[in-house]
């Protein structure tokens, strides 16, 4: 019954699928339409970035935490897309049933979202986690995860669309990230488990500006 209660606690709804950031494998076909999708064709004009040559921006991480303080890890302060997704995984991947309530633990995660509402997608992030009955649940059995992530990277697809059109991240500066890892899954009486992870994110990191989470595509981009 637990690992029904996981398994379960892993899916997402389709009806709370939204595919607000355009990088699953079909919305990457081109970053420009991509970023239209995500700014609603907002025009504002911006400092151009520059593309990312490589699995890793050339803005290096603070490493230096948020002022956040609960339950779930705050964001870290991180001006780098592929670590903050790194970052960001990590913490979707993880939670403790025993001492953390199912809305504590959805207002950790909010800290993580932009604060700029057109482009943030919460009901796709909110999605990972149970509803309050499953969390019952799953808390009954004491159910508590811990996550690792092996590593992050752009996805083809979004790389070759910003090498086509690389002013076309300035208009939102929103980064798809692949992110693959493992979760390590406990429970009373001595059960564990674990398995393989991967999750693409959609991160905006504004120069000089800490990065934040945007949404979470529904499907894996490779």
């Amino acid at each position: 019954m637990l690992k029904r209660l996981t398994d379960h606690s892993l899916r997402w709804s389709p009806n709370r699928r939204l595919t607000v950031i355009g990088i699953g494998l079909a919305c990457l076909l081109a970053l420009a339409a991509a970023t239209a999708f995500f700014t609603g064709r907002d025009d504002h004009p911006d400092t151009a970035a520059p593309a990312p040559s490589s699995a890793h921006s050339t803005a290096a991480p603070t490493g230096q935490p948020s002022s956040w303080s609960g339950p779930v890890a705050g964001p870290p302060r991180i001006s780098d897309p592929v670590e903050f997704a790194k970052a960001a995984a990590k913490m979707l991947w993880s939670y403790d049933t025993r001492t953390t309530s199912q809305a504590q633990h959805l207002t950790g995660m909010r800290a993580w979202m932009t604060h700029e509402g057109e482009y943030g997608d919460w009901a796709s992030v909110a999605a990972q986690i149970p509803d309050p009955v499953l969390w019952s649940r799953m808390a009954d059995q004491e159910q508590h995860a811990t996550a690792t992530t092996a590593e992050g990277h752009y996805p083809s697809a979004f790389k070759q669309a910003l090498a086509e059109d690389p002013a076309a991240i300035t208009k939102a500066y929103i980064y798809a990230v692949t992110v693959t890892g493992k979760q390590t899954i406990t429970w009373a009486k001595g059960g564990t488990g674990a398995e393989d992870r991967s999750v693409t994110l959609a991160v905006q990191c504004r120069p000089s500006t800490d990065c934040s989470l945007v949404a979470i595509a529904p499907r894996v981009a490779p």
